[in-house]
């Protein structure tokens, strides 16, 4: 006799019981509708099937109306350049830094702050705080303000841990709708495709001011003036910090001054995008002179940080917004606020990333190592801009190519139309979004000559 089995007169044991119960839900119903409740559950399945349920039998799904969506984009360019066999294709659609050799990089310094924290053993794993990891708040206020930031100095601003730059726009735009008198935010044309999409569900209503001129590829800048002039008393309006995408194409510092005193005297609220601070120029400082001049005259603004491009912690998801208040006391209440947005969106953050960037920028010599990987970045994009430029030049391409090198920051707005695209892509197995805006940052030495004989193809055969 099997010790294990039970005899029968003994009561059946736990895992014999639990077989019972799967074995009773697994069989058909009896025509009885006997076997302890088995029948029933069975029948309540075959009914809920064949009025459209999903739990199983020969029903469709509850789902069969949703129809299939749009690749993204920018996202979507990268799903057809994985699935070419070619073995000349570049990417050029998505916004992320490759070395010289096409590879990811992840820099030595998040390397050397990740050791740390793996070496360090008293290191848990438990849930941030709702606002994020406080140092981090801290250090990035700091960084995108200037350490001697007036507003920083007398607490005026409050600061929370985002889910990168998106994250932060969304919940800066949710914050908005709930608790900002204009529910209408003016944003650039052309700007990023999520920047929209962001906003709206967020609560706000995108209108759009005039940014870029076709005609020259640079700023439309008496456009610009005469729709944020026109704008309603109070509207909200998004501004890219430095490095404009998609255009590539920046005000210059007297410019931002005109903007800045147009935006004041409309009591207009500015939200600064702060995606690529140090990426564009090579300078941290530099990058941030915009947001620190609207913060210097006293005034409001928010800010979303991402340390995506600037740290490569694309992954990670690593970002912080800040919102600027004329008093300390208001930015505690404001604070209070974004934590009812938080709560119910992600509840927090995550630990991971805010603790790599908050290592680097609290030691000194991490900070100075980052900034001379960030510069190393920054000046190969722009050897990359000169590079295509003189190859186009080289090879007599029709049209004006200056703009290549005007313009800043991981993107080229090149002026190639959407049939010229489509061409590159289809003969050269170039990849890139049907605006014909390429990442300078997936360019190399080695794949310039392929792109520029690509260009140089399509301005010419193809109108």
């Amino acid at each position: 006799m099997n010790p294990r089995r039970s005899s029968p007169s003994s009561p059946p044991s736990p895992s014999d019981r639990r077989l019972s119960a799967l074995a009773r839900h697994l069989s058909p119903p009896s025509e009885s509708g006997s076997g302890g409740g088995g029948g029933v559950i069975s029948r309540s399945l075959a009914s809920s099937s064949s009025l459209g349920g999903g739990g199983g039998g020969g029903g469709g799904s509850v789902f069969s109306h949703v129809s299939r969506a749009p690749e993204d984009p920018i996202l979507g360019v990268t799903v057809a350049f994985n699935k070419d066999p070619s073995p000349v294709k570049l990417n050029l659609g998505v916004g992320a830094y490759r070395t010289e050799e096409g590879k990811p990089l992840v820099l030595n310094v998040v390397k050397r702050a990740e050791q740390q924290l793996i070496n360090d053993r008293a290191r848990v794993k438990e849930y941030l705080p709702i606002v994020g990891l406080a140092e981090f708040n801290k250090l990035s206020a700091k960084l995108i303000l200037g350490a001697d930031s007036p507003a920083i100095l007398e607490n005026r601003v409050t600061t929370v841990q985002c889910l990168s730059g998106t994250g932060s726009l969304r919940v800066g735009g949710e914050f908005l709708a709930r608790h900002y008198h204009q529910h209408t935010i003016y944003i650039p044309k052309p700007t990023w495709g999520n920047h929209p999409k962001v906003f709206t569900l967020a609560g706000l209503s995108v209108k759009y001011y005039r940014y870029y001129d076709p005609a020259t590829r640079g700023l439309d800048f008496q456009g610009l003036l005469e729709d944020l002039g026109s704008a309603p008393l109070g509207a909200v309006v998004l501004l890219h910090a430095c490095a404009h995408n998609p255009t590539g194409v920046d005000p210059t510092l007297q410019q931002w001054e005109q903007i800045r005193q147009l935006i004041r005297s409309r009591r207009l609220l500015p939200f600064f995008d702060s995606a690529y601070q140090g990426f564009a120029s090579g300078s941290l400082d530099a990058d941030a002179q915009p947001i620190r001049s609207f913060v210097a005259d006293g005034g409001e603004c928010l800010v979303a940080q991402s340390y995506a491009k600037n740290m490569g912690l694309y992954g990670e998801r690593v970002g912080a917004l800040s919102i600027v208040c004329r008093m300390a006391d208001v930015a505690g209440r404001v604070e209070s606020q974004l934590k009812l947005v938080i709560r119910p969106m992600y509840s927090n953050p995550p630990i991971h990333g805010a603790s790599i960037v908050a290592a680097i920028l609290r030691d000194r010599e991490m900070y100075n190592e980052w900034t001379i990987e960030l510069k190393a970045m920054a000046d190969r994009i722009i050897s990359m801009r000169h590079q295509l430029f003189d190859a186009l030049r080289a090879r007599g391409t029709p049209g004006d190519w200056s703009h290549i090198i005007k313009q800043i920051g991981m993107f080229t707005f090149t002026g190639l139309n959407s049939q010229q695209v489509a061409f590159m892509t289809k003969d050269y197995h170039i990849y890139m979004t049907s605006d014909g805006r390429i990442s300078m940052a997936g360019l190399s030495s080695r794949t310039v000559p392929h792109l520029a004989d690509a260009i140089h193809a399509a301005i010419t055969r193809v109108v």
